[in-house]
């Protein structure tokens, strides 16, 4: 891919659209970089490196049991509150 980069470029020059909301006198960086074709372009770097997984969709029979499964463990349900207020005790420890 080929880029092409403007250092101090008048932002008098520009187009109407890209000068938008820009001072008259004001200087720009102008940075154009050609687009990947999409046969060339990863839509998900980093992705084709995780094991594939194999997965069929359940049957109407599993989905059930998966549910009953799960039911059966009896976990203790959370009212909206108080699932509110544990996200916002965790939200808050990275303003300390």
């Amino acid at each position: 891919m080929n880029k092409i980069v403007f250092e101090h470029y008048p932002a008098s020059k520009l187009p109407e659209e890209l000068r938008k909301g820009l001072e008259k006198d004001a200087t720009v960086r102008v940075v154009i970089e050609e687009e990947a074709k999409d046969g060339e372009r990863d839509p998900f770097p980093g992705f084709r490196n995780l094991p594939k997984i194999e997965r069929k969709p359940m049957t109407r029979a599993e989905t059930l049991a998966a549910i009953r499964r799960i039911k059966a463990e009896d976990r203790p349900s959370v009212s909206a509150e108080e699932a509110v207020a544990r996200i916002r005790q965790l939200r808050d420890e990275w303003d300390d």
